[in-house]
């Protein structure tokens, strides 16, 4: 490329948004155009670097190997525009931008679904766009800001701002259940139990910790069913289906209602808190520390 066009910019983002989503279909509902429009600016652009930058099929796209030299310097490059866009914020009455995130479904109910109205109205010209899911990304390698994940579970070289303080996990199961299977005592008494499992983003069964320091033991309970979302789980739970672990934040209306109780109280387990967190070799991103301390502020912190 002989001499940089203003379209060219354009042109390459399409290009790593593209590399970031994984496929055209993907690029195209994240950029906001028609698949054939994303399709035609890749051709545009390898006509004008005059090389081949991604291998395409009717199912797959990879990069060549120019595709991958050029999306990682890409990478870094729009990292730079990034940061230069953020130090923007000082002279301006407030932060604007788009915040990219990736969240847990537990963080998005419990930390952002109450704040978003209060965020709003504070912060107008800031644009959310929010990915929630289980799966455990890497978040600049996939083109989020920032991330929300539990504080134990941040990559050590990311910058992580807790958000709550350390989480209580409990055992709740519905008086009708305890009626039926009799209460567990201690905590092998589970093995007796049906336990509603949980499946994590990484397709793992969650294990059950119970107790705190030296006491803490590790029950995975045997059961007849197992999900990948909390809202789920307590909901089988308050059916009578099985006993749930989970945080008590999320059974708080149900323990409210007497639709579930605790079960082993003097058990339940207190975990690491949530934790926003972006990479270390960045700025922090537009908006985020506004979006920090609103949550931060409704948690009382």
């Amino acid at each position: 490329m002989s001499r940089f066009e203003r379209s060219d910019l354009a042109d390459l983002n399409v290009f790593l948004t593209i590399v970031r989503c994984g496929g055209f279909r993907q690029a195209a509902v994240d950029l906001g155009v028609t698949t054939s429009a994303v399709s035609h600016t890749i051709r545009r652009l390898e006509s004008r670097v005059g090389v081949r930058l991604l291998h395409r099929t009717s199912r797959s796209v990879a990069l060549t190997a120019a595709g991958d030299d050029l999306a990682q310097a890409l990478r870094a490059g729009f990292d730079i525009i990034c940061d230069g866009l953020s130090a923007l914020d000082a002279h301006r009455e407030g932060p604007s931008g788009r915040l990219r995130l990736n969240v847990p479904k537990d963080a998005s109910r419990l930390l952002f679904a109450p704040v978003l109205q209060a965020f709003f109205t504070r912060f107008p010209l800031i644009h959310l766009d929010i990915a929630v899911e289980d799966r455990f990304v890497d978040i600049v390698e996939e083109g989020y800001d920032a991330g929300v994940r539990f504080m134990e579970r941040v990559p050590k070289d990311m910058i992580a701002v807790p958000l709550t303080t350390p989480l209580r996990w409990v055992i709740a199961a519905s008086p009708d259940y305890l009626n039926r299977n009799g209460y567990p005592s201690r905590p092998q008494d589970l093995h007796d139990h049906r336990c509603i499992q949980m499946r994590i983003g990484d397709h793992s069964t969650y294990p059950w910790e119970l107790g705190n320091g030296d006491a803490l033991v590790r029950i995975e309970g045997p059961g007849c069913l197992r999900v990948n979302d909390t809202d789920m789980g307590v909901a089988a739970a308050v059916k009578g289906i099985g006993l749930v672990y989970c945080l008590e934040r999320c059974v708080e209306a149900e323990l409210a209602t007497g639709a579930l109780e605790i079960v082993l109280p003097d058990w339940a387990s207190m975990g690491a808190p949530f934790a926003i967190y972006y990479s270390s070799r960045r700025h922090s991103p537009p908006g985020l520390r506004e979006l920090t301390r609103v949550i931060r502020e409704s948690e009382e912190l």
